[in-house]
């Protein structure tokens, strides 16, 4: 296998730290975008895994999505609060955790 030369390397080096920038996750975010509208994802020769199916990717995403979280700010009631320390006190778990979990289910109950 033939060595790298310095200067590859180091173009090698400068074009990881390129894609590690907001401007190259940015263009990397929408050329896999292109690709996943065209249907053209590929993986490399190398891959033993096949090519992916975009509706598999789509499921997987929405998935991803159910177990990401997003700082909100919202306004309760104190006697909210303490009914929620209190039931999280009983549990052993966190308040926030308890509020989390009756919002989920109230969405799902209402939905």
């Amino acid at each position: 296998m033939p060595q790298k030369s310095a200067n590859s390397k180091s173009k090698s080096r400068e074009e990881t730290e390129w894609y590690a920038t907001s401007e190259g996750r940015r263009q990397t975010q929408r050329e896999f975008e292109r690709a996943l509208r065209k249907g053209t994802l590929v993986h490399s020769s190398g891959s033993r895994i096949p090519r992916t199916n975009p509706d598999v990717l789509k499921a997987l995403m929405e998935l991803a999505k159910t177990n990401a979280t997003r700082p909100v700010s919202i306004r309760l009631s104190i006697a909210d609060i303490e009914l929620a320390k209190a039931i999280a006190s009983k549990r052993g778990t966190g308040y926030q955790t308890v509020l989390k979990e009756a919002i989920r289910h109230g969405l799902k109950r209402t939905g």
